[in-house]
């Protein structure tokens, strides 16, 4: 009897001490309970899924056959605009080559590659420089265009007729302080989809004396050779 009572007092002790050493190792020293998530690991250990980011930030990917873009207007006579061009930004007030006008980037159609860029003062520049520029866009070039200030005030008829060759439904009805972007193409046979225009009313302006900030995002098809 005395044995087998020494052998449960045993198998009490080790019970307890297993117990003890479980108690210390999931429980702090002040008694506190250790949480599921301390247990676990904190969030920032544990593992997470990022939802993968579209080329220029858009909404939704492109097609292998398409060039991402995204292109915004200026903001009044503050804030420059931005083009952005298969996730690299072409033009921008950070990038410091923005200007008051029209802001032009010439990309190449088949691989997207920058070819040239180039601002235009439509408020006190000479309207010469801007159409020798357009007259020298080679065929299959995209041409993509974003205003800042007054796009319009120096455009004449030639100019206008040039944007509209690319694709341009608005180029013939630009006004001072209006606010546009535009992608286009030389050798475009129908217009482009890629376009929108905002006038300069004074009763709908949401600055004082401008329009609201004009964006664009989307896909443009590339060039096959």
């Amino acid at each position: 009897m005395r044995l087998t009572g020494l052998i449960r007092i045993a198998a009490m002790l080790f019970s307890l001490g297993t117990a003890w050493l479980f108690v210390q190792t999931y429980f702090n020293t002040g008694w506190k309970v250790v949480s599921l998530r301390s247990w676990l690991g904190s969030e920032s250990d544990l593992p997470k899924t990022q939802p993968p980011r579209n080329k220029c930030g858009n909404k939704k990917s492109c097609p292998e056959s398409t060039f991402a873009f995204k292109v915004s207007s200026g903001a009044a006579n503050v804030v420059g605009p931005s083009i952005c061009f298969e996730n690299t930004i072409i033009m921008s007030g950070v990038k410091n080559n923005v200007g008051r006008g029209l802001n032009i980037a010439l990309l190449n159609g088949t691989n997207g590659q920058v070819m040239k860029t180039d601002v235009f003062d439509m408020y006190s520049g000479d309207i010469k420089l801007l159409l020798d520029f357009l007259k020298a866009i080679k065929s299959g070039t995209i041409v993509t265009v974003a205003s800042y200030d007054d796009p319009a005030t120096k455009l004449n008829d030639e100019a206008r007729t040039l944007f509209t060759n690319l694709g341009s439904r608005h180029a013939s009805k630009l006004a001072f302080r209006d606010n546009w972007i535009f992608i286009g193409a030389k050798g475009l046979k129908d217009k482009s989809p890629y376009e929108q225009h905002l006038r300069n009313e004074a009763a709908k302006n949401k600055y004082e004396g401008w329009p609201e900030v004009l964006e664009m995002e989307g896909c443009v098809p590339k060039k096959m050779d």
